[in-house]
């Protein structure tokens, strides 16, 4: 099995709208729904939730 197909690479996207991203990988065996994670956005300097974008 390849090393993508069980932890792809996934753009977390902030739900602040400032257009902030963070790169990561998942566990798609795990976690099969999208991730949604409370995480710092420094162009709106707070913490957001930052949704799972494909």
């Amino acid at each position: 099995m390849a090393r993508n197909d069980i932890r792809p690479v996934i753009k977390l996207k902030s739900t602040a709208g400032t257009g902030y991203t963070y790169v990561t990988r998942k566990n798609r065996r795990h976690d099969p729904d999208r991730l949604i994670l409370r995480k710092f956005d420094p162009v709106h300097r707070a913490h957001v939730d930052f949704k799972e974008e494909r």
